[in-house]
């Protein structure tokens, strides 16, 4: 396997990051799809980015902070 290097950017690993554990991606230019060395995860560029728009779309209230339940009564 070829010596693990950073891709263009810097993408976090999608299956990591839904267990609250940041880790950068490393880019295997002969195959070229990104890999992870924690979880073993691979995938090309277009399906880290869906999984990690995904991970944004679940996470994109979590700062905000919540006052008002009246839109969430049944």
């Amino acid at each position: 396997m070829a010596q693990a290097t950073k891709g263009r950017l810097n993408y976090r690993c999608p299956s990591c990051f839904v267990r609250d554990i940041d880790v950068d991606m490393f880019y295997d230019s002969e195959k070229k799809e990104y890999y992870c060395l924690r979880c073993q995860y691979t995938g090309s560029e277009e399906d880290v980015l869906e999984k990690n728009r995904m991970a944004r779309f679940r996470y994109k209230d979590m700062l905000k902070r919540f006052t008002d339940f009246e839109d969430f009564e049944d």
